[in-house]
């Protein structure tokens, strides 16, 4: 966009906002939502880093979904493409449906060449932060430019732990094949938990529980101490109906993290759902206060309620406990 058009813009943005910088970073942002491959939005707020920097920055101070956008930008223009990748992150988390990385400098070889490894992971595990579902074709169409800087960013061979976090990403979107490219990749540089607890996740989402808990395994012999992967594992087992095993491997948690109260309240569910135990039962009943996810402690309650032959009252009891909210 030629200086003096962009001028003429300018001017028109804010004569229409009244003179006001903050309405009139938010106007320039619905320009970019409504065409984020548009590069003249993005000049306009360039033109304004230029000449009133410190009237920006003032607006920029606290940003909301609007200002954050901009932010990104500016911290692309002032060289913190770290920072630039993590607000655009966010920003992606909170509102998907927008294809916000087809911004122009987010392909540009200035942000691709500068941005960290794992500034860029994380940038793009907070695009799953809002929960939302990214796993089909229009949404992945959205997010290309996220898979190709994927690609541009995983070429310099980044850290093991860097790769798995991408590989999430991926996972997320529905591009298990691509996922699992990106933890064989980081296999070859370094053996880690965390690519193989990746790994485990997207064989579980493919439903192939067998494969998972093959990984999962592998994690545990790469870092025994290590409860949460017990804990991984004996949740597995038990989704694959093997509560013995589920039971063994919450025990074999516990030996390093006796305290923990999630492994604690799963070996009582686990030896519940096994044996009919009202003993394990009324641990569970003991312990399962102190599980704060909620959705994982009703999720142990209902698998001990049905096991055998358990007296009504205890499990009545049992089940008022998915009521409480920690």
């Amino acid at each position: 966009m030629k200086r003096a058009a962009r001028g003429m813009v300018m001017a028109q943005v804010m004569a229409h906002c009244g003179g006001d910088l903050a309405e009139a970073v938010r106007y320039v942002v619905g320009a970019v939502a409504a065409e984020p491959a548009n590069p003249e939005p993005y000049a306009i707020v360039a033109q304004w880093w230029r000449d009133r920097p410190a009237e920006l920055a003032e607006v920029l101070r606290d940003p909301a979904l609007r200002e954050a956008v901009a932010q990104s930008y500016v911290s692309f223009l002032e060289g913190d493409a770290d920072a630039a990748a993590m607000m655009l992150g966010s920003v992606t988390g909170v509102q998907p449906d927008i294809a916000w990385a087809a911004a122009p400098w987010f392909s540009d070889e200035r942000f691709l060449g500068a941005v960290s490894a794992d500034a860029f992971a994380e940038a793009a595990l907070r695009t799953l932060d809002g929960g939302h579902d990214l796993d089909s074709a229009p949404m992945r169409q959205r997010l290309r430019p996220w898979f190709d800087a994927v690609d541009a960013v995983r070429a310099r061979r980044p850290s093991a732990d860097a790769l798995a976090k991408m590989a999430i990403f991926l996972r997320g979107c529905g591009l298990t094949d691509e996922s699992f490219a990106l933890c064989d990749q980081a296999d070859s540089v370094e053996r880690s938990v965390m690519t193989e607890v990746v790994r485990a996740g997207t064989w579980r989402k493919l439903g192939d529980l067998e494969q998972a808990a093959v990984a999962f395994e592998r994690a545990v012999e790469l870092d025994p101490p290590n409860w949460s992967v017990h804990l991984d594992l004996a949740d597995l087992h038990a989704a694959r109906g093997d509560f013995a095993a589920a039971v063994r491997s919450a025990e074999q948690g516990l030996t390093h993290e006796p305290s923990e109260p999630a492994l604690r309240a799963a070996a009582a569910a686990y030896r519940t759902r096994l044996t009919g135990s009202p003993d394990d039962l009324r641990a569970l009943v003991e312990v399962a206060p102190l599980v704060r996810n909620e959705p994982y402690r009703r999720m142990l309650i209902d698998q001990a309620c049905a096991g055998p032959g358990l007296p009504a009252g205890l499990v009545a009891e049992a089940r008022r406990l998915k009521l409480q909210v920690t």
